[in-house]
């Protein structure tokens, strides 16, 4: 496992907690269609890259024509 994969798990399991615990606190309710959904969605989707190396946004970004960045490893080779 890299750093980068570790970090991506790390804050996609970090955003998906504040989220439950902000839940669970009453703070919010995640049983309502809302906004926090895609917060949601950005979270596991951070969290899973970090296990299987898919990004959907790396993807996205290649095909409009960005380039990686020299030296650097990418999430989706």
């Amino acid at each position: 496992m890299t750093v980068n994969r570790a970090v991506s798990i790390f804050a996609g399991f970090m955003i998906m907690l504040s989220l439950a615990l902000a839940h669970l606190a009453g703070q919010i309710d995640l049983s309502r269609l809302s906004w926090l959904w895609f917060t949601a969605f950005v979270g596991v989707n951070l969290f899973q890259m970090g296990f299987t190396g898919f990004c959907p946004a790396a993807r996205i970004f290649k095909a409009l024509g960005l380039k990686d960045a020299t030296g650097a490893s990418s999430c989706c080779s």
